[in-house]
């Protein structure tokens, strides 16, 4: 089955013959609007999405016959919980992963990562709580994201 389009609302009315589907995708997975995957209950699925942003949990897939819509949500996967007592040192842990370009879920009292052994050693060195989990990843879309992407031209 082939998805072609894409829609940020639910779809509503529920269309009478519409089949719907789920698809899991890890945050990495998100950013492909191209190629092979597998729906939640196995259905294979090839996405062939026009250019643009991520894919985001709560979107919606149609196939090229709009006979079938696919939600797509966010997997549970390995990420690095970092909290500190301190706020200075939780925004200077964010400015410095920032400055290695790592991705990250914001949040008031803590720091969302992608599970890194030494990006984990590094924090823990800083003087942070890390705590190792699972869970669904929604990092910021970054300062560029708005602007159509960012790239280095030069």
């Amino acid at each position: 089955m082939v998805l072609v389009d894409r829609l940020r609302a639910p779809l509503t009315p529920p269309g009478s013959a519409l089949r719907r589907l789920r698809l899991s995708l890890s945050a990495e997975q998100r950013t492909s609007l191209r190629g092979h995957r597998r729906s939640c209950c196995g259905t294979d699925l090839v996405l062939q999405l026009p250019r643009g942003d991520a894919l985001q949990p709560g979107d919606w897939l149609l196939s090229d016959d709009a006979a079938v819509a696919v939600e797509v949500v966010a997997a549970s996967e390995p990420l690095l919980r970092v909290s500190a007592a301190d706020p200075l040192a939780l925004l200077q842990a964010a400015y410095h992963l920032g400055n290695r370009h790592v991705a990250l879920e914001l949040h008031d009292d803590h720091l969302l990562l992608q599970a890194d052994s030494v990006l984990q050693d590094l924090l823990q060195h800083r003087g942070l709580q890390v705590q190792a989990l699972e869970a669904p990843f929604l990092p910021e879309a970054g300062a560029y994201a708005a602007m159509g992407g960012h790239g280095h031209h030069h």
